[in-house]
This record gives structure tokens, C-alpha cells and sequence, in this order.
């Protein structure tokens, strides 16, 4: 039996998995990627101690410091499928039925990738339908494709893919961005980028693969405006799905809610980065790494008095 599962791969996984391992846990560090949504950062510039890093390259950082403790932390790739609680802690199911048992766990799953739901994004969903446009732009170089939202992956995701596309369509139903103004500036400077405000996509059109996007309203004229790619940039929901499964609770908004020391409601059960209610629902790296430090903190005093 570990001291603590940690179930996810992302910055709040593995800082929570170093702050274990200096507290002499035994940890398993465990989630289908390694990275997690660190990897669809094509550029991190406010980590403190970097200027300017790739988003795999810091999440590889992190791995190597993570897994630098020798024994007391096991890592492994693989898929949580259920957690339930019993007499001495509890039981997560793993991919492939294997099973492994906890005292204690921090859920740092963090967020899914959310969908429009319009016609044709399911159809061609990899057929030039994506939903990371800073990990898939280099497949549309010298191509036309559209970016949809109006956050910081949004944003961010047009200034990449101008990069190496040779047009981008930035689609946003609202006339401003709330997206980081870094970002917004950057995006205005790439020649190559044409801002479609106002407009709702509706509809993705293709014959095999990605050849075209419907708007709610015709833009310079066209009903239809040919695009080789889609890349759906509209935030992310809560991966909740397994606290659920154990009883935690989530707040009115669907986010596993903790308290000040990262505990959810069922003892012996913390939660850190982006699915919790802490650090003002913002989620950034630096939030991530401050929960789940406190969430280690928290694991550690519990298993030493046991509340």
C-alpha cells in the first residue's frame, strides 16, 4: 500500500509527488499522459525562473525532478478507472484491471477539453477537427485554417498557428478578448491572422476530411469560407469525474471543492490545480504548483495524526 496516490501527470501531479517524496512518502505517481494540458503550451513566459519555455520541455523538468527520489516514487502511465474507499484507505482500478491501494490521495486530474457540439465537429474530429491548435498547427503549414474562442489557448493557439500557416481565421462570438493582453498583442501583429468577431461557428464542412466552416451570420459575403482546419480553443471543464465517484463534493459550478488546506470533504482526500474551487477558479502553472505544495502538506499532517 502507498502513502499516497497521486492520480495526474500535470504540474500539480508532479510538484504534489516532490513535496511527498521530501516528506519520505511512498507515492505513486500515476495518469494516462505525461505533461497533461502542460504539453499544449507552445510557449510558458511566466514561470518564475524561465523567460521563455515550451510547455513539454518545463513539464519534462518537472517529470525528472518528480521521479529523481529513487523508490519513494513510483511512476507510471496508465488510466484511472474507478477509486472507492475502504476499511484502510483506498482502492483505485487502473487500466488492464490492475489494482493498487492508497492511505491517502490527491486528485490532480485537471481539465478536459470542451466541445462545441455543433454539426460535423464529431465526423471529422481528427480529420482536421482539433481541439490543441499550438500541438497540431505544424500539420497545416502553407493551409488555411480557422482558430474558434476568445481565451488565452485560443488566442495563443492563432499566434502559433500563424506561424506556419499561410492564413488563420480567428472566430470569437464576442467583440473583445478576455484573453491574457500579451497574447492579444502578439496575435495582432501576424499579418496572416483575419479576426472573425461577432460570429458563432455552426457548422463544419467537409467531404472526407475538413474543407470549409458555417457561420452564424455570412462573413465578407461567403455563406461558406474555405478552411483546411478547425481548431476548437474554448476552455476546459473540470475532470471531476472520480472524486465524484468517491463522494466529493463539487461547488455550484462543477469544480471539486476544497478548503483552505486543499481537503475536499472525504478525509483523506485532497485536491489540487485546475478541477478544484481554490486559487479563484484561475488557473494558471504557478496556481497549480501552490495547490498542490499545500495539498502535500496536508496529506503529510493527516497521515501523521491521522485526521
Amino acid at each position: 500500500m502507498y502513502d499516497i496516490v497521486i492520480v495526474g501527470l500535470g504540474i500539480a501531479g508532479y510538484t504534489a509527488a516532490i513535496y511527498c517524496a521530501r516528506y519520505k512518502l511512498k507515492v505513486l505517481l500515476v495518469g494516462a499522459e505525461a505533461g497533461g494540458m502542460g504539453n499544449t503550451a507552445a510557449e510558458v513566459g511566466n514561470w518564475p525562473g524561465e523567460i521563455e519555455i515550451r510547455g513539454p520541455d518545463l513539464m519534462e523538468k518537472f517529470k525528472n525532478h518528480a521521479v529523481s527520489f529513487g523508490d519513494l516514487v513510483t511512476f507510471k502511465i496508465s488510466t484511472v478507472k474507478d477509486a472507492k474507499k475502504t476499511e484502510t484507505g483506498f482502492e483505485l482500478m487502473l487500466e488492464g484491471d490492475e489494482k493498487v491501494t492508497g492511505k491517502t490521495i490527491i486528485f490532480a486530474t485537471g481539465s478536459n477539453k470542451r466541445h462545441l457540439g455543433v454539426k460535423g465537429e464529431t465526423e471529422f474530429s481528427g480529420k482536421g477537427v482539433t481541439y490543441c491548435a499550438t500541438c497540431d498547427a505544424f500539420f497545416y503549414k502553407n493551409k488555411t485554417v480557422a482558430v474558434i474562442g476568445g481565451g488565452d489557448s485560443a488566442v495563443e493557439g492563432a499566434a502559433i498557428a500563424a506561424q506556419v500557416a499561410a492564413k488563420v481565421y480567428l472566430v470569437h462570438r464576442k467583440k473583445d478578448f478576455r484573453a491574457e493582453p500579451y497574447w492579444v498583442d502578439k496575435v495582432k501583429e501576424k499579418k496572416n491572422v483575419e479576426f472573425v468577431l461577432e460570429r458563432n461557428l455552426v457548422e463544419v464542412i467537409g467531404d472526407k476530411k475538413v474543407t470549409g466552416m458555417k457561420l452564424d451570420q455570412p462573413w465578407n459575403g461567403q455563406e461558406i469560407i474555405p478552411v483546411d482546419g478547425v481548431f476548437i480553443e474554448i476552455g476546459s471543464n473540470p475532470a471531476v469525474e472520480l472524486p465524484k465517484k468517491l463522494g466529493c463534493s463539487l461547488d455550484d459550478i462543477g469544480f471539486l471543492k476544497v478548503d483552505e488546506a486543499q481537503r475536499t470533504n472525504i478525509a483523506g482526500v485532497f485536491g489540487a490545480g485546475d478541477l478544484t474551487s481554490a486559487s479563484n477558479h484561475f488557473a494558471q502553472f504557478t496556481t497549480a504548483a501552490g495547490e498542490a505544495t499545500v495539498a502535500a502538506n496536508s496529506a503529510f499532517n493527516y497521515l501523521q495524526s491521522g485526521r
